[in-house]
């Protein structure tokens, strides 16, 4: 979007409070229910008397949910106006918070979530291209950065508020606490949020839309029913199904000429191609360590929700803390210090997690969790700043959107395939002659970390091929394009 587009749609100075509270208000929702289900995933598992396989997908399916609609948030804008969609996707998420809370199995609160996740998925997209849209010129840098701060809180405060919740009251109010706020962002932006103007909007790729879940979706299945045996009739099924729809995604996706649902053309830059291989491994070891950790605690180390909630904090903090650093050194030195820097923190962090035990003190949690912070807050945004820079030119409009919905994939892998790891090894040790829980358990969970740590050294590695692009384009705009407003 140009600067004149932008000058001819913004607000001026006090008419802009209205439409950011209403904005932030919904992102903040969204937000903090991305994290808050973590850490009630033990409790959840007692009262629904679900295994750990089956109720991951309360997470796994959410994820997958957000990845397939954060593409689509641009074309539905484009057709029926960002303020419209941005109303009705606050609608749905609230709707199926109230589903989730009322759910009384597992398997209604996979589908429940996904309910939830569809709504969601282009509320952050929307938001902060609203944001842009909405902003004078000159105040578009320091309202955007403004606009970072419910993407930094809410994961952090998530877990804790969700812990208290299912400690002090009930675990259905980590989804009955939407409803009230889900209310209030609905009514302000009727009353705040101006209508921008439509643009002409594209086909729909239905070919992708109808293929994009099967494939991520049969993956996810067949990973997460591996922990059952490689040769169940079901992984094999999931696994199959996911193979072939991912083949046929690649193959319309590419041959579709015209806004494809992810534009797989980016990867002919082998710059783009290692910067994103680089941001999937970081997104295993952030989403596993987010799913694994509380669960180790409480499970094996008798913590509760709230407790294991309030742990999260060094890590928020410490991530919080450097992002504002990063941004800064990008500017001078590059990417690729900043991803090695990242990543040799986060390998050594999620190496010391493997080395403690239930039995020891839960301030040995500490260290590791603020190295993990203080590696994703150096080397996210950097990594982000340069898969903008390195992919083609007439592609980057495309690469926030591929780039947002493969981390929602790559996260719902992580937590199947860790969840398989932990099913399958606690089953190995337990044969072994070990108690269940929780010498095999906890053997277990060691085996989950040093995999997380050795997948993070090997994109160390693969970080020192990085390199800085010759002509460094302007990201502001770029990001915001690509939510399509």
């Amino acid at each position: 979007m140009s600067e004149e587009a932008n000058k001819g749609e913004s607000l001026p100075g006090r008419s802009l409070l209205g439409p950011l509270i209403a904005i932030v208000v919904g992102l903040f929702m969204v937000i903090l229910d991305t994290t808050a289900v973590n850490v009630a995933i033990p409790v959840l598992a007692d009262d629904l008397h679900s295994s750990l396989s089956l109720i991951q997908w309360t997470i796994t399916g959410y994820s997958l949910a957000q990845a397939v609609v954060i593409p689509m948030a641009g074309w539905f804008s484009d057709r029926f106006g960002a303020k419209r969609t941005f109303i009705v996707s606050i609608i749905l998420f609230t709707l199926g918070s109230i589903l989730c809370a009322f759910a009384g199995t597992a398997e209604q609160l996979i589908v429940f979530r996904i309910v939830q996740g569809l709504g969601g998925g282009m509320v952050m997209p929307i938001a902060f291209a609203m944001t842009y849209r909405i902003s004078p010129p000159e105040s578009v840098g320091k309202i955007m950065g403004l606009m970072g701060l419910p993407v930094l809180l809410a994961p952090a405060l998530g877990p804790v508020v969700s812990g208290y919740l299912v400690d002090y009251v009930d675990w259905q109010w980590i989804f009955l606490i939407n409803i009230p706020v889900g209310i209030a962002g609905v009514v302000m932006s009727v009353l705040y949020l101006p209508n921008l103007p439509k643009k002409a909007s594209a086909p729909l790729d239905y070919a992708g839309i109808a293929l994009a879940p099967f494939a991520f979706g049969g993956l996810s299945y067949g990973l997460s029913e591996a922990g059952e045996g490689w040769t169940s009739t079901r992984t094999i099924a999931g696994l199959i199904v996911g193979a072939v729809a991912m083949v046929l995604f690649a193959f319309v996706e590419l041959r579709r000429k015209k806004d494809p649902l992810l534009e797989l053309k980016v990867f002919r830059s082998m710059q783009f191609t290692r910067g994103i291989v680089v941001q999937w491994v970081m997104q295993f070891a952030m989403f596993g360590l987010i799913f694994a950790i509380p669960y180790f605690m409480q499970r094996l180390m008798g913590m509760s929700a709230f407790e294991a909630g309030l742990w999260t904090l060094p890590q928020a903090l410490a991530s919080a803390f450097m992002m504002p650093f990063s941004g800064r050194l990008f500017d001078r030195i590059g990417a690729r210090p900043l991803v090695i820097g990242g990543l040799t923190l986060i390998t050594i962090g999620a190496y010391l997690f493997s080395l403690i035990d239930p039995s020891d003190s839960p301030w040995l949690f500490l260290t590791p969790r603020a190295l993990i912070g203080f590696g994703t807050g150096l080397s996210f945004i950097a990594l982000n700043t340069h898969l903008i820079q390195t992919a083609p030119k007439e592609l980057v409009g495309k690469v926030t959107s591929l780039t947002s919905a493969a981390q929602q994939v790559v996260g719902s892998f992580a937590i199947a395939g860790l969840t398989t790891l932990l099913v399958s090894r606690t089953t190995h040790y337990t044969s072994n002659g070990e108690t269940s829980v929780p010498d095999a358990m906890a053997h277990a969970f060691h085996n989950a970390y040093l995999l997380i740590a050795i997948l993070a050294a090997a994109g160390l590695l693969l970080a020192f091929t990085l390199k800085r692009p010759a002509k460094e384009q302007a990201t502001q705009p770029t990001v915001v394009m690509d939510a399509g407003l």
